[in-house]
């Protein structure tokens, strides 16, 4: 990196710092030293721990109250000016796609277990991965909604980064699709997105592939999904009527034949296929073989009328040079008015970056505490959530500006490449960034010390509250995931 290059990122970061630092709003010195001490952490296991790090100048209580204060509570009507302030800030960081001609956006929920807060509400029973086989995958607490674009190789260095764009509790009396289709149609429309009126793919598991979720995505006009489904899965042909008109009475006809992922002999010749090898990191040689068929449908309901958005379906297959399945198969959905504007190498490689918001979970969870916060009140919990969303996108911003630092045992690691920055390495040099860059904060000023409680005074005890148990859906929720 040039002298030139390296000037113009400084100038950059402190630049999007500023912008950050004015639109953090209440307690904005307190909350930027709290971000710039989780995004350098290196050792504190707590939230309480954070307060002593040399980048957070104050004390232990004031870092609880940026936390408290950092935004005000959702029916606040200062809240929505809030957010649309630090989603500007956010969105300016995405960087315009080079090698592909779209942008990609990628979306799941992740579990944020609170079993022992017997006085926090909402809480409901939420899926939560157990290592353990055979147990089940359930724990008690919240669930929170992430949106994040993921930004091409030619800007990560091939490193799996995310930037988040958008996070949101999922309250007990919603479904995980219900609040990722307020997020992404939000984002969509926002009038700071660089995307706007620009061609976007979204990529999802196939907890987004119920018709309740697709029948709103199809609706954008720009907007491409792929989305994995189950391989139980059934859909069907688009039925194409005889050339000799026959009048009958009924119904018209909408779906042909039966294509059920299960049954290959349902199976007709694909319509495309595409073929090649690579070689994994271990330097072992593997098959990708991704075959593809056009206008398939599935089936709709009186509200959620499937018959007129036909998608193109993808099947990808990896196998050894023996012709045998290394891996499970997977079925790929691609829906959207846009579809053919992508090829089969497209739809594969932006659902390979899907993975990278399970690296983006790991990271915040085990590095920036996402988790570890422990408090009664929702709208505590839902600030320090967006607040270790914000020091992602720091490390993110800083990449650029970090030089690698490997331990004693890191000999794989050179201080050359700058391009291929982890997030766990930049946050290793973040103490260095902000110590010779500065920080828009200002110096705390000593005001004295609080009186404290009265003497004698009793605070009422908080009420507990019961887990919220969702009721099963109903049979006709039950056909919309068929």
């Amino acid at each position: 990196m040039t002298n030139q290059e390296l000037a113009a990122d400084v100038q950059d970061f402190r630049a999007w710092r500023n912008h950050l630092y004015q639109a953090l709003g209440s307690r904005r010195c307190s909350v930027m030293e709290l971000l710039d001490s989780l995004s350098s952490n290196l050792q504190a296991s707590s939230v309480a721990a954070l307060s002593l790090n040399p980048l957070f100048r104050r004390d232990y209580n004031s870092l609880y109250k940026g936390i408290q204060d950092f935004l005000p509570t959702p029916s606040h009507p200062d809240y929505p000016k809030a957010i649309d302030d630090l989603f500007s800030v956010v969105s300016a960081t995405v960087p315009d796609p080079v090698e592909r001609h779209f942008y990609l956006f990628g979306v799941d929920a992740t579990p944020c277990p609170r079993p022992y807060s017997a006085t926090l509400s909402d809480k409901s029973y939420i899926y939560q991965p157990n290592t353990i086989k055979g147990n089940k995958p359930v724990n008690i607490g919240h669930s929170y909604s992430v949106v994040a674009a993921l930004p091409e190789a030619s800007e990560t260095g091939n490193v799996s980064w995310a930037i988040p764009l958008s996070g949101q509790r999922v309250s007990a009396d919603k479904k995980d699709i219900d609040v990722a289709q307020t997020q992404l149609t939000t984002i969509y429309h926002h009038e700071s997105a660089p995307w706007k009126d620009k061609l976007s793919v979204l990529v999802a598991d196939s907890l987004y592939s119920q018709r309740a979720f697709l029948n709103q995505q199809v609706n954008e006009d720009n907007l491409v999904s792929i989305i994995r489904v189950k391989s139980n899965r059934v859909f069907y042909r688009k039925f194409i009527p005889s050339d000799s008109p026959k009048k009958s009475s009924g119904h018209p006809r909408w779906y042909g034949d039966r294509f059920d992922l299960k049954d290959e002999t349902t199976w007709s010749q694909p319509d495309e296929v595409f073929q090649s090898t690579f070689t994994t990191k271990r330097g072992r040689n593997l098959n990708l073989k991704i075959s593809g068929w056009n206008q398939l449908l599935m089936k709709g309901t009186k509200e959620y009328k499937m018959h007129k958005y036909p998608f193109r379906l993808l099947q990808v297959m990896v196998s050894d040079d023996m012709g045998k399945s290394v891996w499970k198969h997977i079925w790929l959905i691609v829906i959207g008015s846009r579809r053919h504007e992508l090829s089969l190498q497209d739809c594969h490689q932006a659902y390979g970056q899907r993975y990278d918001l399970e690296h983006f979970f790991r990271f915040g969870k085990q590095k920036l505490l996402m988790t570890t916060y422990f408090t009664p009140e929702i709208n505590h919990e839902e600030n320090w959530f967006q607040l270790t969303l914000l020091a992602y996108v720091n490390l993110w911003q800083a990449r650029k500006l970090a030089t690698v630092l490997p331990r004693p045992w890191e000999g794989y690691l050179t201080q050359t490449e700058s391009l291929k920055v982890t997030p766990s390495l930049v946050q290793r040099d973040f103490y260095r960034i902000i110590s010779s860059l500065g920080t828009p904060a200002q110096s705390p000023k000593r005001r004295g010390y609080s009186p404290g409680r009265i003497k004698g005074e009793k605070k009422e005890p908080r009420t507990r509250h019961k887990v919220i148990k969702k009721q099963p859906f109903c049979k006709n929720q039950k056909s919309q995931v068929s």
